[in-house]
């Protein structure tokens, strides 16, 4: 399955270890596979992702904060 991200959303936000952070909300979109090859369609797929600007993946928790993926670092917009 073909995927790409459409920008939502950007914003700074202020982490845990003092840092500010850019943040880059986005749409994975899929392809739509019951079109010919040769248009291009995009369907939502649902489900959004939270991306530093230098590629690292945040995640969303549950209690409204974000998390940098694989830290201790969380973050909470400025």
């Amino acid at each position: 399955m073909d995927i790409k991200l459409q920008l939502l959303d950007s914003f700074h936000a202020h982490g845990s270890d003092g840092q500010t952070y850019k943040v880059f909300g986005y749409e994975r979109l899929a392809r739509d596979q019951s079109v010919p090859v040769a248009i291009e369609r995009w369907e939502s797929t649902g489900t959004n992702e939270y991306r530093l600007a230098d590629g690292r993946f945040v995640d969303e928790r549950g209690d409204g904060l974000l998390q940098i993926e694989r830290s201790d670092v969380t973050l909470v917009r400025a």
